[in-house]
C-alpha cells in the first residue's frame, strides 16, 4: 500500500488517438514530428527518440496513407545533405493536436477533481 504521506496526488491522463481502421496518429507519431521539425532530419529525430529510421518512415507512411496528405517534403542526401521538413498540413496538424490534447485534459482535470477528489479527502481521514 501507498505511503499515505506521500505528496503525490492521484490525477488523470488521457491520451488522445486518431483511428481509421487502425491507429494512424497520436502522442507518438507528433513527438515524431516535432523532432523532425526540430532537426530537419528523420535520421536526428530517430536517434533523439530512440527509434529506427525504418519504423519511423513506416509510422510516417502509415498515417499519411491513413490521413490522406503528406506530413514531410524530404529530401535524399548528397554533397549538401538531405533533410525533411513538415508539410503545412502537418505543422497545423500538429498544432490543432497539441492544443486539443491540452484542452482535453483540462477538461478531465476538472471532470476528475469533481468525481474524484474525496479520495484524497477519504485518505486524509482514515
Amino acid at each position: 500500500m501507498p505511503d499515505s504521506k506521500s505528496n503525490v496526488k492521484l490525477h488523470p491522463k488521457l491520451t488522445l488517438q486518431f483511428f481509421t481502421s487502425e491507429k494512424c496518429f497520436g502522442p507518438g507519431v507528433a513527438i515524431l514530428l516535432e523532432k523532425i521539425k526540430e532537426y530537419n532530419s528523420i535520421s536526428k529525430a530517430c536517434a533523439q527518440i530512440g527509434m529506427s529510421y525504418s519504423k519511423a518512415w513506416t509510422i510516417i507512411k502509415r498515417a499519411e496513407a491513413n490521413l490522406g496528405f503528406k506530413l514531410l517534403e524530404s529530401k535524399t542526401g548528397g554533397v549538401d545533405g538531405g533533410g525533411a521538413t513538415l508539410t503545412k498540413s502537418a505543422q497545423r496538424l500538429l498544432s490543432e493536436f497539441r492544443m486539443c490534447e491540452k484542452e482535453l485534459n483540462d477538461f478531465c482535470d476538472v471532470k476528475f477533481s469533481e468525481h474524484f477528489s474525496w479520495i484524497d479527502d477519504n485518505a486524509n481521514i482514515e
